[in-house]
């Protein structure tokens, strides 16, 4: 029932002129938002009441009150210290405790906006499906091959690609009951995004990870998650949001696992006797 400031947040940069003055009442004054009907609102942050009916349609919510509740829910919770940016000639202790801080946040903030009924049919799609594809370009990547390796671990036939034409190569050649999970910060990444048409096209199954908000890929997958973390150019794409995409995947690993305990157990006994004895 929370997660209303970090959507905001995550949307901003989306939103038109009407909305961002909504959005900016709405982050400078959030304690005064649950006393505030929608006119007082309007009048407040100088917008009109339809704009905050398109701001709470651009944020994915169901309307003011759901808003309301949301932001709410924030501000119920414990504080925390926020994002923290790295400064030139910061001592190692300072480097230390804001990458930490950082990524934790970035946790925290994917847990406020992660729809756990999405996350639950991306764990049952997974657990029912053939075979699973995992693709992601550059940092994303990465995470596909770790989500390739529990996979494999637990008995599943999983596979990721480095090579963005060896993932559409093999894009080419799913069939029905395949799983495509597309991995990328942006939403925007052409290789992925062609993949998934493919995959579409082929009738599999598609999940996406992507940073809260509408993004092409997003709408284009069956099964959308959003994860939270807000980059900068220092961060870019490679550090607090890579936590995140983890995250989510370990959450869809141990679902698929939990789903069928007995067998996934016993393969990764397996795995893990066979890694030993070389």
């Amino acid at each position: 029932m929370d997660g209303g400031l970090v959507r905001l947040r995550e949307v901003y940069d989306k939103l038109n002129p009407s909305e961002k003055k909504v959005a900016d009442y709405i982050l400078q004054h959030p304690t005064e938002l649950v006393d505030l009907s929608v006119a007082q609102l309007a009048d407040n942050s100088g917008a009109s009441q339809a704009a905050i009916i398109r701001l709470c349609k651009s944020m994915g919510i169901k309307g003011y009150q759901d808003l309301k509740i949301k932001v709410v829910g924030d501000l119920r919770q414990e504080e925390s210290e926020g994002y923290q940016e790295i400064r030139p000639h910061d001592s190692i202790t300072t480097i230390i405790q804001h990458v930490s801080n950082n990524n934790i946040q970035s946790i925290r903030d994917t847990v406020k906006i992660l729809d756990p009924a999405q996350v639950e049919r991306a764990i049952d799609a997974l657990n029912q499906s053939n075979r699973i594809y995992i693709y992601g370009v550059g940092a994303s990547n990465l995470i596909a091959m770790d989500a390739q390796q529990k996979f494999l671990r637990m008995g599943r036939t999983c596979f990721s690609f480095a090579d963005p034409h060896v993932q559409l190569t093999s894009a080419v050649g799913l069939k029905p009951g395949d799983i495509v999970v597309g991995i990328s910060y942006s939403g925007e990444t052409k290789e992925v995004i062609r993949a998934l048409e493919l995959a579409k096209e082929r009738g599999s199954m598609t999940i996406s990870i992507t940073k809260y908000g509408s993004s092409t890929l997003s709408r284009l997958s069956d099964i959308p998650l959003c994860t939270s973390s807000t980059e900068n150019e220092i961060r870019s794409g490679a550090m607090a949001s890579r936590i995140t995409q983890l995250n989510v995947i370990d959450i869809l690993y141990l679902g698929v696992a939990s789903r069928d305990y007995e067998h996934s157990v016993k393969h990764l006994e397996e795995s893990r006797k066979a890694i030993r004895n070389l």
